[in-house]
């Protein structure tokens, strides 16, 4: 049975997209409290400062918001990838990667992420707790260009993660987020809802819970 808050797009290249339905599923509000600022002069190359006006033009935003976009995602993930020796990996071969994994490989897979994944958050949060381990997975998928979300519905929470690789690397996903939500909170029910692109995973987490206040 089809959930009546779920909206499925069928894409001319038979490709589905999962749509929560804005009426009833609010994005996840975080704090509005402004940041203090500080204003700060760098000297920079000529042309680092020319090619940062054309990229900030071609995006429609400013250079200052551009600069800080830079500044935060180095903060937030780049300076860490070092340390936990992260490799990029370009996503056509995850692509062909996935189209060969049988339900065995994927289980190895998710064991093998799982203690990856709490070493990182420990190494970058300096704790390891669900609200630390899930910002950090939306820290890396900020980092790597795949779209996110959080979204509450009442004391549900939506968590969605568009990928683009493939059926098999929503069924990965699916059981990774299980698993991580399981190993936290083990009484809690758990639903997820997947495409070949797309993985919606609900949960109760009360309506104020909010992942970056910890």
């Amino acid at each position: 049975m089809t959930d009546p808050n779920l909206l499925i797009i069928k894409r001319h290249d038979s490709t589905q997209v999962i749509i929560l339905d804005p009426s009833v599923v609010k994005r996840k509000q975080h704090s509005a409290t402004k940041e203090k600022t500080k204003t700060i002069t760098y000297r920079l190359p000529a042309k680092m400062i020319d090619e940062l006006e054309t990229q900030a033009m071609q995006a429609n935003i400013s250079q200052n918001v551009l600069i800080k976009q830079i500044v935060q995602k180095y903060l937030q993930w780049d300076r860490f990838s070092e340390g936990i020796a992260m490799i990029p990996i370009p996503k056509n071969i995850l692509q062909t990667m996935g189209h060969d994994m049988t339900a065995t490989d994927i289980d190895l897979i998710v064991e093998s992420v799982k203690p990856i994944i709490k070493d990182s958050v420990m190494f970058m949060k300096g704790k390891y707790d669900l609200k630390r381990c899930i910002e950090t997975l939306e820290d890396y998928m900020q980092a790597t260009g795949m779209n996110s979300d959080h979204r509450v519905e009442g004391s549900l929470h939506h968590f969605i993660v568009q990928h683009g690789l493939g059926k098999n690397w929503s069924l990965f996903t699916e059981q990774l987020l299980k698993e991580i939500f399981h190993e936290f909170l083990p009484e809690k029910n758990i639903k997820c809802q997947t495409t070949d692109s797309t993985v919606i995973t609900t949960i109760a987490l009360g309506s104020d819970f909010d992942e970056h206040d910890y």
